[in-house]
This record gives structure tokens, sequence and C-alpha cells, in this order.
């Protein structure tokens, strides 16, 4: 089994002229390789495996990070129309914070409307030392930021904001670099994620709808209290929402083995998660299902044909 994530996908985003998304009609060439390919696994064949541990097959299983706008206006329609089904991860923080976008998402408008060169700039002269976690200081103050690769410096963005930087400093940059680009504006969510009514419909139509923590921050920077908080709150919000949650699964943000840990995973056996999914460019094992459900390997839609940015 192969399970394969995606986030923003769409027609062409109207001013956003660097964000990193896939085409929707890239996304429709893909599903028609996987199907051509390897097929798609069955939902009921797919929790038969979790809860078996035999895998079913080298077909796809379909996930979706973020629950962005995207999913219910274009996702969900061409699922329905192909009779096929998905996982849908939710990060609940916006709803629960009042309706404000969430820092990684600030990050994203940011990098999409004004390309990485721009904002690694900006980072530049606005992170002061003390900011900065102590083990990636010397690495920080290494780093080149004259390059002129928009690609790379949109990377390079990420991950001071993500790893490098104190999570107590990370809104305050992030709302100084807003502030300057953006003149304070588009903070609110708006339309930039489904609402819950949507999360609901999502549900009822077949899907699957999982948890992707609240905040979406790394949870092996936080303690075992956060991360327990993390995800309690969001389950707690998502069976609220759906009227009761069909299956109970979660993903990790960002999603590397370095962005959780062994307390992560054992709160979610407690949280009664059936399973969670991390990132790793290989196929779902048997010894997976059995020994780590909670840390079930996902290949980036990119590592497919059809599957990459424009």
């Amino acid at each position: 089994m192969k399970a394969v994530m995606y986030h923003y996908i769409r027609p062409e985003p109207k001013g956003l002229p660097y964000l990193s998304y896939l085409h929707l009609d890239d996304f429709r060439r893909q599903l028609d390789f996987f199907e051509q390919e390897y097929g798609f696994i069955s939902k009921e064949d797919f929790l038969n495996s979790v809860n078996t541990g035999d895998p079913a097959g080298q077909g796809i299983i379909l996930t979706f990070d973020d629950g962005v706008a995207d999913h219910y206006d274009y996702v969900l329609p061409e699922l329905r129309s192909r009779n096929l089904w998905g996982i849908f991860y939710i990060p609940t923080g916006s709803y629960q914070n009042g309706g404000s976008l969430l820092d990684v998402h600030r990050l994203h408008l940011l990098l999409g409307a004004f390309g990485g060169d721009t904002i690694v700039t900006g980072l530049n002269n606005v992170i002061a030392p003390e900011m900065l976690s102590q083990s990636h200081l010397q690495e920080f103050r290494g780093l080149a930021f004259d390059r002129q690769d928009n690609e790379a410096n949109a990377a390079l963005s990420k991950l001071i904001l993500n790893y490098f930087v104190q999570y107590e400093y990370r809104e305050e940059i992030i709302d100084h670099l807003m502030k300057r680009y953006f003149n304070g504006m588009r903070s609110e969510a708006g339309n930039y994620y489904v609402t819950s009514d949507q999360i609901k419909e999502i549900q009822d139509y077949g899907m699957i709808i999982g948890s992707h923590a609240v905040s979406h921050r790394i949870l092996s920077k936080l303690t075992v209290a956060e991360q327990a908080e993390e995800i309690r709150s969001s389950f707690d919000f998502l069976d609220g929402v759906t009227g009761g949650l069909t299956t109970r699964t979660f993903c990790f943000p960002y999603g590397g083995n370095d962005s959780f840990n062994v307390e992560s995973e054992r709160l979610l056996e407690e949280a009664k998660c059936q399973f969670s999914f991390k990132v790793a460019p290989r196929s779902i094992t048997a010894k997976d299902l059995s020994g780590r459900r909670q840390a079930l390997p996902r290949f980036d839609c990119n590592r497919f044909r059809y599957g990459q940015v424009r």
C-alpha cells in the first residue's frame, strides 16, 4: 500500500505567483496515472489492514493535509466523480482561536505572494540571536542569505521559522513580516480553510476526517503536556463538528522523523488513535502495521508522475 500526501490543489492561483501548489489538471492526471499503474485501496480494505496488520496490496491511499478550502472546492468533487475516498487532516487551531490564520499558513501566504528571496531577506533583518534555539545558533550564523534561488530560499525560510526559531518568538516574527509586506492584512482565515460545516459534509460523503493537531507546531519541540493538549483538543473539536469521528487518525505536522518522538506515539495510543502518518517515501509494510501504526509512511505526491509544481 502506498499512502500519498497532498496540500494545495487548485487552478492557477491569483495573487500568489510563488505559491507551491499542484495544479488541478495535474491532480486529475495523477489520479488517472495511479488508476492505471497501481489502482486504489478501498477504505474498507485499508481499515481492515490497520486492524489485522496485513497490507491490502500495492494500491494508493489518498491523504490531504491542512484543511485548506481547495479540498472542499476542488478535491472533494473530483473524488466523488471517480467514486474514490480520501483522508482529510485538519489542524483545528483557526477554528478554536477566533478565526486567525495559523502561523504556518501565514508564512505560505508570504512566500506565495513575495517569494523566498524576499522573505529570507526579511527574516535575516528581523531575527535576533536570542530568538534562536541554542542548538541552531551557529548554524543560522553560517547561512548565506545572498543567494538568488527563490525555491531554495523558500525552503530556508521554512527551516528557520519551523526549526531554528524558538516558538515564543515565531508569532512575533511573522507578525512583523505580515505588517511589512501585507500592511498587516491577510491575517484572518476568511475563506482559507474549509468551514466547520464542510468538515462534517466531507465526512458525511464517506471520507475520513483526521487530526493534524491544533497549532501545526512540531510536536517534538513541545513538552509532553503540550503535545497531549494538541492531540486531545484537536480530536475533541473534530468529534464535535462531525457529530463523532468515524475513524480516529492523526498525521504529524511537517511529518519527518524529527518532528515527533516516542512520547508523541504513546500519547496517540492513549488517545485511542487507530493510526497516524509521518512522511517517508516508501510503501506501508506489515511491519509498520503491526509494530508502529502511529508512524505509517507517506509519499509526497511529487514523488510520482504529474505531482510536481509547475
